[in-house]
């Protein structure tokens, strides 16, 4: 793959999507983010160095438009787009409400990961690197979000056996607590996040560069034999098994 890689990140603009792309950036690689807010992908990009590309990575239409934009050869795609939307968006009361609901956190964590990878398949170089950002959640339980993750596990597992052949790999890192973020949307309580950090072994929140350490050694050359693997990162709060 050379020293210098073209890295696409889904959902570069913030949080553990920005700790990513600078991580990448930082090692000379060339990098591309995805998001759909344009002003906070622009700024975050001109911090970065990097390239920004508006869209929404769950709407089919929108990043079929947006191919034309992104790299002709990837060697390692992250995809971070996604998040726990139950916590942004409401839909009303009832069974249409709660599936709408439901389906939201599926097509925002499932179904866009699955829609740009298969999107820009044709252009992973060989030996690129997959890595898909996945939660503690598909383990511990969160309603849709963690039954999006826990797909999202299942799915990476096709990808990997799809892909492998070529000596591309495709791994998830599934984060617990990640603090200076904007997961919890300032609905996190003190004494939730109290919590959630007792059951840490080393007491403490993670933070996005903890988990950008480990997509970033998922992506490396070294990782070439490491593939359909669920890597944890949450100081000991759940045991992967």
């Amino acid at each position: 793959m050379g020293n210098s890689r073209e890295v696409v990140v889904t959902g570069g603009g913030t949080g553990i999507g920005y700790a990513v792309a600078a991580a990448f950036a930082e090692a000379g690689d060339r990098v591309t983010i995805t998001g759909r807010r344009e002003q906070v992908l622009t700024e975050a990009a001109t911090l970065l160095g990097a390239r920004p590309v508006v869209f929404d990575a769950a709407d089919a239409a929108a990043v079929e438009a947006a191919l034309a934009e992104l790299p002709d050869r990837v060697d390692v795609l992250v995809n971070n787009a996604g998040g726990n939307t139950d916590f942004v968006d409401g839909d009303g009361d009832g069974l249409a409400g709660f599936a709408a609901a439901f389906e939201r956190n599926l097509r925002s964590n499932v179904v866009s990961a699955a829609l740009v990878t298969h999107a820009l398949g044709e252009r992973l170089a060989d030996d690129a690197r997959i890595v898909t950002i996945g939660s503690i959640a598909a383990r511990t339980g969160a309603g849709s979000y963690g039954a999006a993750k826990a797909a999202v596990e299942a799915w990476n597992i096709s990808v990997a056996q799809e892909f492998g052949a070529r000596g591309i790999t495709a791994n998830v890192v599934a984060p617990g607590l990640i603090g200076e973020t904007e997961f919890f949307h300032g609905k996190l309580s003190d004494r939730r996040r109290e919590w959630l950090i007792g059951n840490t072994m080393n007491k403490r929140p993670g933070t996005p560069e903890d988990v950008a350490a480990a997509v970033t050694f998922l992506a490396s050359p070294a990782a070439g034999h490491v593939t359909g693997q669920v890597v944890h990162v949450n100081g000991g709060a759940h045991l992967g098994k």
